[in-house]
């Protein structure tokens, strides 16, 4: 989650400036304030302290060679992640100049009150032949392993769930350890908070559309799913059981890892990044599902002309098979 902590000086208007600081500096004054200023907004450090404010999970020790790989270190690594990755126009042909990353890094927070509650960092190897050949799932937390969190569950599910949505936030950080770029996959809020059906566990899902936006046949979504075990009874302690990421195309299909790949790398190498609110960010989640239903409607409906006209064809051949033996 960004510091907040320059919104006064962004709200203040640039004339205060000019008019109460600027203008009482003489010409040499201000070229060398400008110039010192510059250098320390570039330096390293103060930026590597707004990313691990930001992001704990970076504190981790073994990003550092990683992160000084960028071009600007943290500062490189800060503007590629924030604010999140919107979406992006993917080209027609792929550029002959890419080369898969052979490491994807996973750098993932989540947040209570924009306070950090679990941070962790995990790498997943793309040049296997199974991860090529299945379908992507970067899963955080092993089968049997859970993440205790300071949250009880204090109320009705409608107010919980509610409460949720607008208080815990998560972060996702993926990585390029080829091209040294990265980008943020959530959309900071859950896009929707349901418990399932059968286990009632909590269901959690952070999900941003990251592919073209004048071809909504081919546009994919990342889909991160929190799931926590939490009790009905107040008091209950809600425990993290699973962080996962997936991509999932407009037919409803899982993207395979070789597909997610060119498909992620390409969005974090040209993609938009633009800070989008809560309501905007459920819209564009309601609107691929829209599509998505539209395209499996429109399906199922080929289904079933296709199937009426093979017992057209049955019937026909059954009723001229009976006509020939009997006739």
């Amino acid at each position: 989650m960004a510091s907040s902590s320059d919104a006064p000086l962004a709200t203040l208007h640039p004339d205060l400036f000019h008019a109460h600081i600027l203008s009482r500096l003489d010409g040499p004054s201000l070229a060398s304030a400008s110039s010192l200023f510059r250098r320390l907004c570039l330096h390293d450090s103060l930026w590597r302290q707004i990313c691990t404010a930001t992001w704990p999970s970076l504190r981790d020790p073994s990003l550092r060679s990683v992160i000084s790989d960028f071009p600007a270190g943290h500062r490189s690594l800060f503007l590629d992640s924030f604010p999140t990755l919107h979406r992006y126009s993917r080209p027609d042909h792929l550029d002959p100049s890419f080369t898969p990353t052979k490491e994807w890094i996973s750098a993932v927070d989540i947040y209570y009150h924009d306070r950090p509650m679990f941070s962790k960092v995990h790498r997943t190897q793309t040049h296997t032949g199974w991860f090529e050949c299945s379908p992507l799932w970067i899963d955080l937390l092993g089968a049997k392993e859970s993440v205790p969190t300071p949250l009880k569950y204090a109320s009705k599910d409608e107010d919980w769930m509610k409460h949720l949505e607008e208080n815990l936030s998560l972060s996702w950080i993926l990585i390029d350890t080829s091209r040294n770029r990265a980008a943020n996959l959530s959309s900071r809020r859950p896009v929707s908070a349901q418990r399932h059906w059968l286990t009632g566990e909590l269901e959690l899902v952070y999900a941003v559309v990251i592919a073209c936006d004048e071809r909504p046949s081919e546009w994919v979504q990342c889909n991160i799913k929190v799931t926590c075990t939490c009790g009905e009874e107040v008091g209950g302690e809600m425990r993290v059981k699973e962080v996962s990421l997936t991509v999932e195309d407009t037919d409803g299909r899982s993207v395979s890892g070789k597909q997610s790949m060119a498909i992620l790398q390409s969005a974090v190498e040209s993609g938009k990044r633009r800070k989008v609110n809560e309501e905007e960010a459920k819209a564009r989640f309601e609107e691929f599902l829209s599509v998505k239903r539209d395209r499996r409607e429109k399906q199922e409906r080929r289904d079933q002309a296709l199937d009426m006209v093979l017992i057209v064809v049955v019937v026909t051949m059954f009723a001229f098979l009976c006509w020939f033996f009997f006739f």
